[in-house]
């Protein structure tokens, strides 16, 4: 298993973002946090990169069983969600896969919570 999936979409990145974010809300996730890559680097470093946002999605819910399951689990939440525009052009989404993560957890408990997760974020990148 790889610790992400991706599908590259035949969208503009702007739309490319719309789109997940819609797909994520159908899923129950909302979008936590967005850290604009190409921006910070080029403020902090004067770099110049290619468009690439991570955005921070969450499921309450799960996110509730995760916590409450694994004091800890705060270190590996949200679910990072990244869209970037390649060099050639073209876009490409990945979402985390929890199943991987969660292994180094070693708690039971989270695995059907993971697989849940899992099975939704891969619902919402499917749509796109």
């Amino acid at each position: 298993m790889s610790y992400y999936n991706s599908k590259k979409v035949n969208y503009s990145f702007d739309e490319a973002i719309e789109k997940i974010t819609k797909e994520l809300k159908e899923e129950g996730f909302g979008i936590l946090t967005e850290i604009d890559v190409k921006e910070t680097l080029k403020k902090k470093l004067d770099v110049d990169f290619r468009k690439y946002k991570i955005l921070g999605a969450c499921n309450p819910p799960f996110a509730h069983k995760a916590l409450s399951a694994e004091a800890h689990i705060g270190v590996l939440l949200p679910c990072n969600i990244i869209v970037q525009e390649m060099e050639d052009g073209s876009v490409d989404v990945a979402a985390v896969n929890p199943m991987e993560s969660m292994q180094a957890v070693k708690n039971p408990e989270l695995e059907t919570i993971a697989s849940e997760v899992t099975g939704r974020l891969d619902k919402a990148l499917s749509r796109i």
